[in-house]
This record gives C-alpha cells, sequence and structure tokens, in this order.
C-alpha cells in the first residue's frame, strides 16, 4: 500500500494540487517500510490524479481539493481523505491505526483558489 500526503514544511498541505510536495509512505503489514518525498510537478487539470496513480498510490491525504479531483480519484480508485491537518508523520499513522479523522475539504472557494478548486 502506498500514502500519499500533500505536504508543506512537514505538515498536510490544505490544498492538495498546490502543495509544494508530495510525502510517499509505502506500508507492508500495517507498518512504514519507505518514506519518500517527491516535488509536485504541477497543478494542471486531470493531471495530478493519474500522476499519482501511476507512481502506485492507494491513498490522498490532504486539507482539501475540489469536487472534479475527488471524482478522479474515485475513478482511479484512489481513497481521498480530506480535511486533515497536521504532521505528515502523525497523519500516517493514525490512518493505519484506523483513527485518522477526515472532514470537509478546507478548499476555500471564496480565495484566488476557487477557480483551481473547480478543475482539480
Amino acid at each position: 500500500m502506498r500514502i500519499a500526503i500533500a505536504t508543506e514544511n512537514r505538515a498536510v498541505c490544505q490544498h492538495f494540487g498546490h502543495c509544494p510536495e508530495y510525502t510517499i509512505y509505502t506500508v507492508e503489514d500495517k507498518a512504514i517500510q519507505k518514506t519518500e518525498v517527491i516535488p509536485n510537478p504541477g497543478h494542471r487539470p486531470n493531471f495530478l490524479p493519474g500522476y499519482l496513480h501511476e507512481l502506485g498510490v492507494d491513498v490522498i491525504i490532504a486539507g482539501g481539493m475540489g469536487p472534479k479531483a475527488q471524482k478522479l480519484f474515485e475513478e482511479a480508485g484512489i481513497e481521498a481523505i480530506l480535511g486533515v491537518a497536521g504532521s505528515t508523520e502523525q497523519a500516517a499513522e493514525q490512518y493505519l491505526e484506523g483513527t485518522l479523522e477526515g472532514g470537509a475539504s478546507t478548499c476555500e472557494h471564496g480565495n484566488i483558489f476557487h477557480d483551481l478548486c473547480t478543475d482539480n
């Protein structure tokens, strides 16, 4: 299993498409075996869900994302957990323990990212 977390300064970024990087945890037997940080290759419509799918990601964790991206992740078979804050390590550990609590997407549709959120 591979868990990707939208990351900014070792914390869960509040918009998955605009994060500087992704922290990817490779998990076996509910234990993190490998951690890698990869740069965000750039936000463009319909790209990131497919890109992360090609990397073998099974779960994406972020503060928020637009509805189109959520649908694309669903279609790719990737579980999206939104409304998460805190450190990436803590989020990954809580996910593995079954205690990670997601919530509503924190994608703020009243700010400069509004148009981008609707694209993904």
